[in-house]
């Protein structure tokens, strides 16, 4: 047999185990959370990262933990790396809405497996694994090595692997699959708006005493809740349920001490792909400002928000920062988080830039359109990534996806930030593939259960031809 049929025929015979290895790894809630001894994001990524130690060592790779902020699993000699492969093993918050229970993965018949990580990242990280045991099992030809890394605080800004890069130098070509195939060579830059308003308490009725959505910086929210008092329930529901229809999320309305409460569910999705949700806070904004609300401080602020991140204005028009490039595509804008009480505000908006947008053309724009109506501003520009598209790796990494989906393989951008967007020639490659929605971020998180195993056969490929 060739490499090819060598490859497939390893895969194929061991898709059982892969698919229990993921389902393990998904059990286990990754969540960013309080620090503690040996957990320095939480106990949830820190029993994962063990439990991918105790994998890839099982496995008989070299392990290493780094401080349980990032772990490593070597194939060949370390010292002489020409390869590193780049996932993460923490998620976002599973939020509402899922069918299913997100931390017991299923396959469905529609042949999705879904659960919370089995397309972010843990599936990828599974599919690295696997092709690492591929290569090894088969006794394909090794002149050098390869490392496989995974951290365990992408979601939450990446510190993990700023201090494992910052002990540790990268192999000379890394790849991240974390995105969709074939070759990100492209990220757009980004730009965390956070701002702020106070104002005294108010008496006047009816008003909003308090409000909040959003759990995640990089996730479009799919609930959020106000408390108005001085309202009753049923005239609340009558003035929001039509509208809220009209922009494609559902509402319910609730009693409560304080005043009823009005909760909009929307869509979430990734914070990189607004327009693929129903953004939960911009629906609920929009709601406020057509009720008769009195007027005062709190009521002006959220028809400011209103003007300001109007719903469906993804490019940041209202704000006027909507610029694009022809390597990286649009500005995208998503208001993501606000926290809002009876004497202020406080809300973040979570940009992704093109190579074009600065301070001077962007933050800068943005910080005078937010402080001409009040709010203060704070935040600061993160820069793009980008790696020409030619050269031996990438041409690599193309021929190899060629070779097992027999489609064109080339490179493309996008906005989601990864875990090379620091990594001098870093790309991501998959493990998705282009077009399929595995509802990233969102409720119903899934990942077709072929692609897995095709993902798994191309890093394969890429690890035998880039180490034999």
């Amino acid at each position: 047999m060739d490499r090819k049929q060598q490859i497939e025929a390893w895969v194929d015979a061991h898709r059982d185990e892969f698919i229990e290895d993921l389902k393990t790894l998904c059990r286990i809630r990754s969540v960013t959370g309080e620090p503690e001894e040996n957990a320095p994001y939480g106990p949830g990524p820190a029993r994962a990262l063990a439990k991918a130690m105790e994998m890839c060592a099982g496995y008989g790779f070299s392990v290493q933990n780094h401080d349980w902020r990032v772990m490593t699993a070597d194939f060949g000699a370390a010292d002489d790396r020409v390869l590193d492969i780049l996932a993460h093993l923490d998620v976002v918050d599973e939020n509402t809405g899922w069918d299913s229970d997100p931390y017991e993965p299923v396959i469905k018949d529609d042949g999705y497996i879904y659960g919370r990580g089995v397309a972010d990242d843990k599936g990828g990280a599974v599919a690295a694994l696997y092709a690492m045991r591929c290569v090894k099992e088969l006794g394909l030809p090794q002149a050098r090595g390869m490392r496989l890394i995974l951290g365990t605080d992408e979601e939450c800004g990446s510190s993990d692997v700023a201090y494992y890069y910052k002990h540790n130098a990268p192999a000379p070509n890394t790849f991240t699959p974390d995105s969709e195939f074939p070759v990100c060579n492209a990220e757009k830059g980004m730009y965390r708006l956070r701002f702020r308003k106070s104002w005294e308490k108010e008496s006047a009725l009816p008003r909003v005493v308090s409000l909040s959505g959003g759990v995640q910086i990089n996730a479009i929210p799919t609930e959020s809740s106000a408390v108005i008092a001085g309202m009753e329930p049923m005239h609340l529901m009558a003035g929001a349920a039509p509208l809220c229809a009209e922009l494609g999320a559902s509402c319910r309305v609730e009693e409560t001490p304080e005043g009823a409460r009005l909760t909009v569910v929307g869509e979430g999705c990734h914070a990189a792909h607004p327009d693929r949700g129903v953004n939960a806070n911009t629906v609920l904004i929009r709601v406020l400002t057509e009720l008769p609300l009195a007027d005062g401080p709190s009521t002006r602020a959220l028809r400011e928000l209103d003007s300001l991140l109007p719903h469906g204005d993804f490019l940041g028009k209202a704000l006027g920062i909507a610029q694009e490039d022809a390597p990286t595509g649009p500005l995208t804008c998503s208001f993501t988080m606000i926290a809002f009480t009876e004497t202020g505000l406080e809300g973040v908006c979570d940009c992704r830039v093109p190579l074009c947008a600065d301070n001077e053309n962007c933050k800068d724009v943005a910080d005078r359109a937010m402080g001409a109506l009040g709010f203060e501003t704070a935040g600061m520009m993160i820069a793009p990534h980008y790696t020409p598209a030619e050269g031996e790796f990438i041409r690599t990494l193309l021929q190899s996806y060629e070779t097992y989906t027999g489609k064109k393989g080339e490179c493309y951008s996008m906005g989601g930030g990864t875990y090379v967007h620091d990594v001098p020639g870093g790309v991501a490659f998959g493990y998705g593939m282009p077009g399929v929605d595995v509802r990233m971020h969102g409720a119903n998180e899934r990942f077709p259960v072929e692609d897995l195993f095709t993902a798994a056969k191309i890093f394969a490929d890429v690890i035998a031809a880039m180490c034999g």
